[in-house]
């Protein structure tokens, strides 16, 4: 779908140009971490490209991205080469993530001051990222698997310096590629990287909470259109576009459990609202609600506002 200007009511399309060289997408992206993916960059072309070795053989890593929400790793590659597949390359990165876990995290502690340990890292979280000016449809067709652990982003640079990162989806999803290869590089990545849907955290059998997350969700995601919808084991996560986690949902078989990221006591509701902050639980959030009715959306999408600006005070409009 092309960009287009608007001219006294009249749309023209914009011209796209090309980039020179792959280090200034790279430069370019690394610079903009935050602002395009939500992400903390720890290495690559602007410091020193980070790299592992496996069997004899040199992984050298473009970008490497933490989420610090979910506190896990992002590889990020650049390619203008049309001919190489992303599966393969896409697992044997990852694979060699998995295989030196403690490499990455000494990265991660150095370049950002931090004192992870490999047991706070979220491993299941992590993927990798391919950007390039242009996918073949061999590329394309090769994401059509279910639960992939790879994300294809076509960047695309026009005329007056704007710039366009469009995800590549799939046109359909077939069945898990671990279950149709042998392959001991996707068997090693699919046994510690995961990647979850609704299915996971909805029973068949739990018609009316179904129901009702479709309904708050459609309404949710008009009120921000840049809201990503993300699946982890135990909760749904609505991500900001600068990464943050404001709204969260923990399932429940008659019903959804809300979190937010803003104190109980700090507005009134006609939900009751709870506290959580002092609590044991799985999701980020620090106050939730429990969501029974389809009545009841309205007041929680208003909550989730109120809890995006919140979490986002520190962010200049």
């Amino acid at each position: 779908m092309p960009i287009y200007k608007i001219d006294k009511e009249k749309l023209t399309s914009l011209s796209s140009k090309k980039f020179d060289l792959e280090k200034d997408i790279q430069s370019l992206t690394e610079k903009n971490l935050e602002e395009v993916f939500g992400l903390k960059f720890i290495s690559g072309s602007l410091n020193n490209e980070f790299f592992v070795n496996v069997e004899e053989q040199d992984f050298y890593i473009d970008t490497l991205a933490f989420n610090e929400e979910e506190k896990s790793f992002y590889i990020i590659e650049y390619k203008k080469d049309k001919s190489f597949s992303v599966i393969d390359q896409g697992f044997a990165y990852l694979s060699a993530m998995i295989s030196h876990k403690a490499d990455f995290v000494l990265e991660l502690n150095e370049k950002l001051k931090k004192n992870y340990t490999k047991k706070e890292i979220n491993w299941e979280g992590s993927r990798i990222i391919f950007i390039s000016t242009e996918f073949t449809n061999y590329q394309r067709n090769a994401i059509n698997f279910k639960n992939l652990p790879i994300f294809l982003y076509e960047v695309i640079l026009y005329e007056n310096n704007i710039i366009n990162y469009n995800p590549i989806k799939p046109l359909r999803t077939s069945e898990s590629i671990k279950n149709l290869t042998k392959d001991k590089t996707i068997q090693h990545v699919s046994k510690e990287i995961k990647v979850y849907s609704q299915d996971d955290l909805i029973p068949q059998n739990w018609s009316s909470s179904k129901e009702l997350l479709q309904e708050f969700e459609i309404q949710l995601l008009k009120t921000d259109s840049e809201t990503k919808v993300k699946y982890t084991k135990l909760y749904i996560a609505y991500v900001s576009k600068h990464g943050r986690n404001y709204v969260e949902i923990v399932p429940q078989q008659q019903g959804l459990k809300i979190f937010y990221r803003f104190p109980f006591k700090f507005l009134k509701s006609s939900l009751k609202i709870e506290d959580c902050s002092k609590k044991g639980h799985w999701t980020n959030g620090i106050s939730y609600t429990y969501l029974t009715d389809s009545l009841q959306i309205n007041e929680a999408i208003q909550l989730s506002k109120e809890s995006y600006q919140y979490l986002h005070r520190d962010i200049k409009k």
